[in-house]
């Protein structure tokens, strides 16, 4: 029964794909998601102190003093996308290139915000027009889709604003399947609803599962250059997490090992895993960057 249910789930993507070629959740990401959600995430804010995570809890503050939140200004548009991302060092941010250039839109400027739970309203917050997209980033297809913010200056490390860990060179083998993993991020807390009163920075602790379970369920886009969580249980990352981290445990520090990248547009309850792009595959890159 399990074996039928994967296979079933993979034809659903494959047949949804035949009707949307935009099935997956990054090509035209800033219009279709990031906007609306900045929007409601802005109002809900505004509301509570006068894609989140779907099936976690609120983040307390300093939790995860890597998180950063991405406001986007975009060419031509009126409004602002939003995205995640996480603090590598003391003046770079890693996020997915969908939050820059997701196909359709450009963006031409981020405010970063740091050592805050909430994306509109307090913590440290640096604007910058200077991102490296990988070079072979590749929209259609969702192919390489990372990038490295740089900062104009470094911020000053706190109990709320701290880098996450890169993989060490003893981990660059390691596949990371059937290992726990938290993802943290801004977006919505579920399906078919908007941005709550009290909406802040959630997380969720996520199963990783093996590429070949995951390419069941996106045939068309999955790569080696891929790592993927299980949905099952309703969990997973949402519209407005795009960028964000996700993270293992080992020996006591919160290493990076996925960039929030790509889910399948029907929605982040229904049990499809979600797609991270996998960051030991990107080490050259990011490292040319730091």
């Amino acid at each position: 029964m399990q074996v039928l249910a994967v296979l079933l789930v993979g034809l659903l993507s494959v047949a949804y794909a035949d009707v949307d070629p935009l099935s997956n959740t990054a090509y035209g990401y800033l219009t279709r998601f990031g906007i609306p959600e900045a929007e409601r995430i802005r109002k809900a804010e505004d509301a509570a102190l006068a894609s989140r995570i779907v099936g976690g809890v609120p983040a307390a503050p300093g939790q995860y003093p890597y998180q950063a939140g991405l406001i986007s200004d975009i060419i031509g548009i009126n409004g602002n996308g939003v995205c995640g991302g996480s603090l590598i060092s003391a003046n770079r941010v890693l996020t997915a290139a969908h939050c820059w250039f997701d196909g359709q839109n450009q963006a031409w400027r981020f405010t970063v915000v740091l050592g805050s739970v909430y994306l509109f309203h307090g913590g440290t917050r640096v604007q910058t027009s200077s991102v490296q997209v990988h070079p072979s980033w590749f929209p259609l297809l969702v192919r390489n889709d990372i990038a490295v913010i740089y900062l104009p200056q470094a911020v000053q490390f706190s109990a709320n604003i701290a880098p996450v860990s890169l993989p060490s060179n003893a981990e660059l083998q390691e596949s990371f399947a059937g290992d726990q993993a938290i993802a943290s991020g801004f977006g919505i807390t579920a399906d078919g609803t908007g941005i709550s009163n009290n909406q802040f920075l959630s997380h969720v602790r996520l199963n990783i599962i093996s590429n070949s379970v995951c390419q069941l369920a996106f045939p068309l886009v999955l790569s080696d250059s891929n790592i993927c969580t299980s949905g099952l249980g309703g969990t997973s990352t949402c519209r407005g997490d795009s960028g964000g981290p996700l993270v293992v445990e080992r020996n006591n520090r919160p290493v990076l090992v996925g960039v929030t990248s790509f889910g399948i547009a029907l929605g982040c309850q229904i049990g499809f895993p979600a797609a991270f792009v996998r960051v030991t595959s990107y080490m050259d890159f990011i490292n040319e960057n730091l």
